[in-house]
């Protein structure tokens, strides 16, 4: 935790230049969210969603924006033009750090007498580090870290436990990779051998490698596979949520988020600060313009050469989609009233028969 942590509401406005509204003496000894907070604690409101937990909140300290409308007098409130990036740097006063350990070999690990680990490494216990393998200065590996064959780690690179890096898998500096991923494993290949009818699918060489740029995140249980030739390659500054599937030989470009479950067919190119939502899937050799923002559970099967938000299965642009969609409703409901007229009609016509 911070050494001095703020302990009243004036002081966590001036470390975030918030504006008070109410006592700024307040008490301020955590933070939470609007249901859970007590009389002690910080909350926030950025989602309109949840203006209603105003009137009932036992928070004593608000953070919101200014043009946000609050009633009550008894709540301190801390006014601020983003509430949200104001209550990430409230979360990082108030968070402890991640644990470094202390630089050395743990007697468990087992190193390869030509692999090089900088002094101020520290590598965990249940370690394997490989045959020529690189470990720079200020890099974690934690538990049973397996580091393949020529793989390199950079400086202050944090491998949680259970991490793989395949043989000759390159890592940049200040990187994190959560506990469970893998890099560098091949890239799935397989194609029909001569004599299928006996032999099935012959699989195919993947000889390349991963290529990790500095200063990305990669969620827990994440794969980059190893490409055919050349490197898979994640940007710098990309960050993949939990449970991506990189394929071999896909390139995505820096700053691109993949959020949970995105899967990318290989040789696909992830143009710079795009966006994936959770659950898309990106088709092989497809390109995605830079910028480009896809909603959930959508499929991109063909490239995209303009930066647009996309939505849907095959993905369109989303006023297009959106509109297919109502579209889709309205048909639905013109659907019901036909069925309904021919009931009618039908009945009028079963009326008539008996009358004559």
């Amino acid at each position: 935790m911070s050494p001095s942590p703020p302990s009243t509401a004036a002081q966590l406005a001036a470390l975030i230049g918030a504006t008070v509204e109410g006592d700024g003496e307040r008490p301020v000894r955590g933070l939470a969210s609007l249901r859970d907070a007590g009389p002690e604690q910080v909350s926030f409101l950025a989602n309109p969603r949840y203006t209603p937990q105003l009137a009932h909140t036992r928070a004593g300290t608000v953070l919101l924006a200014p043009d946000v409308r609050c009633e009550r007098t008894d709540l301190c409130l801390l006014r601020h033009p983003n509430p949200n990036r104001a209550f990430t740097a409230l979360v990082e006063l108030f968070s402890e750090p991640e644990p470094r350990p202390e630089p050395g070999v743990h007697p468990t690990a087992c190193v390869h007498p030509s692999a090089q680990v900088h002094p101020e490494a520290a590598v965990g216990p249940g370690c394997v580090v490989e045959a020529e393998a690189r470990i720079a200065a200020g890099a974690v590996l934690r538990a049973q870290v397996f580091v393949g064959q020529g793989a390199s780690i950079g400086a202050r690179s944090y491998l949680h436990a259970g991490c793989v890096l395949e043989r000759r898998v390159e890592v940049g500096a200040d990187c994190v990779l959560h506990a469970g991923v893998v890099l560098g494993a091949e890239g799935f290949g397989f194609e029909p051998s001569a004599e299928f009818a006996t032999k099935g699918w012959r699989k195919v060489p993947q000889c390349g490698t991963v290529v990790v740029e500095d200063e990305v995140e990669i969620g827990a249980n994440c794969t980059v596979d190893r490409a055919r030739f050349g490197a898979t390659r994640i940007g710098r500054g990309s960050k993949l949520d939990n449970l991506v599937h990189v394929a071999h030989n896909v390139v995505v470009e820096p700053r691109v988020l993949l959020v949970a479950q995105v899967g990318i067919a290989g040789s696909a190119r992830i143009g710079a600060a795009s966006i994936l939502a959770g659950q898309v899937g990106v088709a092989g050799h497809v390109e995605i313009a830079p910028g480009t923002r896809v909603g959930g559970q959508s499929g991109i099967s063909k490239d995209i050469t303009k930066a647009d938000d996309y939505f849907g299965t095959p993905a369109r642009p989303l006023r297009d989609s959106g509109r297919d969609l109502n579209s889709g409703r309205r048909l639905q409901v013109v659907r019901d009233q036909v069925a309904a007229l021919k009931a009618r009609v039908a009945a009028l016509e079963r009326a008539l028969e008996e009358r004559t």
